[in-house]
């Protein structure tokens, strides 16, 4: 088996629970702005609008039609008009608000802490390439115990580039000097993560914790993080 030497883990969805911490934090945001009081007859249907729309924000962001900012907001935003309620200084508010909560929050996949533990403990050199934002992308790192587990942390905002562009990848390897021979990406996005790091000439292991259909071959899947012990 090839020998790898530079493991390049994505956070949000890979590592971290994005979707937990995510429901924790706008459920705590949506009380505190007592959403309640427009008529939305549930936090659950709030949040699956959000879902909607974030994704879509998401993908639209990462594909460079729209700027981070506009992301953050607008995602509450259209999900207040899905109830028929256009206040956007409430949408800002919602936005500021969950973003503060969200890097507090500590939800992590089973076998997180024991996979890094024993990556580490072989001597291979972790490191994330995340699109999130920077500010809150360590954040979360710290919060959550994982900052230590990882030597370099490249995000879209510090490389200027965005999965899946070739160029946060050349920024990833420039910064941590690593072989492209001996690196290896490992994410659970099939068009940033995989696409991304295949189209750069990087192996890829897609992590499939949801059991999605792959368009996209990558080098290995896994659908539990425990499974890295029988690639590396």
């Amino acid at each position: 088996m090839k020998q790898y030497e530079h493991l390049f883990f994505d956070l949000d969805h890979t590592i971290w629970d994005f979707e937990a911490n995510a429901k924790d934090a706008l459920h705590e945001a949506f009380t505190q702005n007592e959403i309640h009081n427009f008529e939305i007859e549930s936090f659950n249907s709030f949040y699956d609008r959000y879902s909607f729309h974030n994704h879509r924000l998401w993908d639209r962001y990462t594909k460079g039609f729209i700027k981070q900012e506009e992301l953050k907001w607008k995602r509450m935003w259209l999900s207040l008009l899905d109830f028929k309620v256009a206040n956007e200084p409430l949408a800002r508010q919602l936005s500021h608000d969950f973003l503060e909560k969200l890097p507090f929050r500590k939800k992590v996949f089973p076998y997180t802490f024991e996979i890094l533990q024993y990556l580490k403990n072989k001597n291979y050199q972790l490191h994330l390439i995340t699109n999130g934002f920077e500010i809150t992308q360590h954040q979360k790192l710290q919060n959550a115990g994982l900052r230590d587990f990882f030597q370099e942390v490249i995000t879209s905002e510090g490389s200027g580039s965005l999965k899946p562009n070739k160029e946060i990848f050349e920024f990833a390897l420039a910064k941590t000097r690593a072989p492209l021979s001996k690196s290896i990406m490992i994410g659970d996005n099939l068009e940033a993560d995989i696409k991304g790091a295949r189209n750069f000439g990087m192996d890829t292991i897609f992590v499939n914790h949801i059991n999605a259909e792959a368009s996209i071959i990558p080098t290995f899947t896994i659908r539990h993080l425990q499974e890295l012990e029988q690639i590396l």
